[in-house]
């Protein structure tokens, strides 16, 4: 077994040789720009997160401007990233640190986890990040670190697995009396597992820990950790609707709840006859126009969507409200939508123009 007090030791060596070091976020003790971050890198990848990262700061400069921003400014700038409570929370976040901390983000991790979209992990690696403090991270790629190089079997997602996970990686964190020791640590741990200890073909050649790693020593890479218990993903199934009048299409807002909450997206209904019930009460043809069936998938469950084309041939400026709007094709980029919505009428614009 590796002695725990050389990990850290290791770790730290190996990412100040061999880590990231330029990444948009680093090299800052600013806790806006580490937060933000944090938020995006949850679930998405590094790659993904950047350009998204570079806009939000160039409209959202610091935490007081975007809690004074508008929910929908976010979410348009937020669309395409996905899981989109995240969005929310932030917006959500950001306004409790204006107006209850006086745009100062607080310092430790148990005030910093009670705030919206923050758990555990996130507030310690913002905490060492931004403060210094050291605090215990067990984000996904941790998670895979140590269960390798340990040998912990179960899956990481399980309470059991998880709290054993939460108690090793405390019992690592390095007695370091300088803040930059610590940050070096909890951005190792974060490197190792985003570019050597990954989940498909781990680089076990260029790893510190190559020689005393569990998985690599007992070729069990592929093994630890054990993957999710599968499940049956169940398949649910939807009608859109694509409304035109002129060159504009009719755009519903989601509920602040549930899949692509508080975004902006098409009418749906649950089947054909109760779409063109819709279409009818905005003025559009009852005879509706089939375009081609598609899918998305989410973490849970798959959405099988069945498109369908109609005309308005009311007058659409009375429908707008709070919740409807009729926008220009090509101002759709200007409004926060799902990416298959987006998508879907990207493919059409140039026909129903």
């Amino acid at each position: 077994m590796l002695a725990l007090a050389d990990f850290s030791t290791r770790l730290i060596a190996w990412q100040r040789v061999h880590g990231r070091h330029d990444l948009p976020w680093q090299n800052t003790r600013d806790p806006y720009w580490i937060w933000l971050s944090e938020i995006m890198l949850q679930q998405t990848q590094v790659s993904t997160v950047i350009p998204y990262y570079a806009r939000f700061l160039a409209r959202f400069p610091d935490v007081n401007a975007l809690a004074a921003a508008p929910l929908d400014d976010v979410m348009t700038l937020w669309a395409g990233l996905g899981y989109y409570s995240r969005a929310r929370n932030l917006h959500r976040c950001a306004q409790v640190v204006s107006a209850g901390y006086g745009g100062h983000f607080p310092r430790t991790v148990d005030e910093l986890a009670q705030l919206p979209g923050i758990g555990r992990s996130t507030a310690a690696a913002i905490a060492s990040f931004a403060f210094g403090a050291r605090a215990t991270i067990l984000d996904g790629n941790v998670k895979r670190v140590l269960a390798r190089v340990f040998g912990v079997d179960g899956f990481p997602g399980e309470k059991r697995v998880e709290t054993a996970l939460w108690t090793l990686a405390e019992s690592l964190l390095p007695d370091a009396a300088h803040e930059d020791d610590v940050t070096a640590y909890t951005q190792g741990l974060m490197d190792l597992g985003a570019t050597l200890c990954v989940r498909g073909k781990p680089d076990c050649g260029r790893c510190p820990f190559a020689a005393d790693c569990v998985a690599n020593v007992t070729g069990r890479q592929r093994a630890l950790p054990a993957a999710r218990p599968k499940k049956t993903v169940p398949t649910k199934k939807t009608w859109m609707l694509v409304l035109t009048a002129g060159d504009a299409v009719l755009l519903e807002k989601r509920p602040p709840t549930g899949i692509w909450g508080g975004l902006w997206s098409l009418p749906e209904a649950a089947d054909e006859d109760a779409l063109a019930a819709v279409a009818h009460s905005f003025g559009g043809a009852e005879q509706l126009q089939r375009l081609a069936p598609f899918t998305h998938t989410f973490t849970h469950f798959k959405l099988d969507i069945e498109p369908r084309l109609a005309v308005s041939r009311g007058s659409h400026a009375q429908a707008a409200d709070a919740e409807t709007a009729w926008v220009p094709l090509a101002d759709i980029d200007s409004f926060g939508l799902p990416a298959p919505v987006r998508k879907l009428l990207g493919a059409l614009q140039g026909s129903l123009i």
